[in-house]
């Protein structure tokens, strides 16, 4: 093939399959690759005179893990496209930019296309969340999910063990942030909204005033309650002295 494609540069020549004649042909061809030609060349599986031929004006592009800057423009881009293509006006969420950036994407590009497009179509809400991508890119480990926890031999409800280590993960965050539903949010690297649903699907919201209740009064002096008893005044503090000092003398 690497002959066949030489002669088609040198010659500007061709013959269609079939055809018994050849046809002169007038191009210009853009070449890309993921390889290193010039070692290829060292190691003889690749022709020079055609990496020659075909090197006139080379350009370098890096990797997308090199241009991390580049992603949220790219992303932008692909769910607007893909959005248009269904209908659907959406945005993506900061956490799940911050995965996209995190991401090393050895299939560069074309797989953050390919990552955008799956999120688009399975999304529900008007904008894509971290869950909507592939585990590869979320970092879901099942060897390591498997020696972190133990199967009972006896089995379990796992639709009702989901929902309480759901619960666990959400009030860790909670606690961690001492009740503020955007800093818990982006632990969990969930939207505010979506953080809100799991606290009234387990019944918990109420929990985040408690906690930010609990962090203001642990910061400043307790307040009196109704209940506590009259605390005394300087004043009779000291008139009781003057007076026992008085009897004494």
């Amino acid at each position: 093939m690497q002959v066949k494609l030489l002669r088609v540069l040198q010659e500007r020549k061709l013959r269609p399959v079939g055809a018994t004649e050849e046809t002169i042909v007038d191009t210009r061809v853009i070449a890309a690759t993921n390889r290193d030609l010039s070692t290829m060349v060292k190691d003889g599986t690749f022709r020079e005179d055609l990496f020659y031929r075909i090197s006139v004006i080379p350009i370098e592009l890096p990797a997308l893990r090199e241009r991390v800057e580049d992603i949220p423009e790219l992303a932008k881009h692909f769910v607007e496209k893909f959005g248009a293509s269904v209908g659907r006006t959406l945005t993506i969420s900061d956490g799940a930019l911050r995965l996209l950036e995190q991401y090393q994407w050895p299939g560069n590009v074309r797989e953050l296309e390919h990552a955008i497009e799956r999120a688009v179509a399975l999304e529900t809400t008007d904008s894509i969340q971290p869950e909507r991508l592939p585990e590869k890119i979320t970092d879901y480990n099942p060897y390591r999910i498997a020696e972190i926890f133990e199967f009972p031999e006896e089995g379990l409800n796992l639709t009702a063990h989901l929902d309480q280590l759901e619960k666990t993960y959400v009030l860790e965050a909670l606690r961690r942030t001492a009740g503020n539903q955007t800093n818990a949010s982006e632990l969990l690297l969930l939207s505010v909204r979506s953080l809100r649903h799991l606290l009234d699907k387990h019944g918990i919201r109420s929990l985040t005033a408690q906690m930010r209740d609990e962090r203001r009064s642990g910061d400043s002096t307790p307040r009196r309650r109704s209940t506590d008893p009259t605390p005394r005044r300087r004043d009779d503090d000291d008139e009781s002295g003057f007076a026992a000092g008085v009897g004494e003398s």
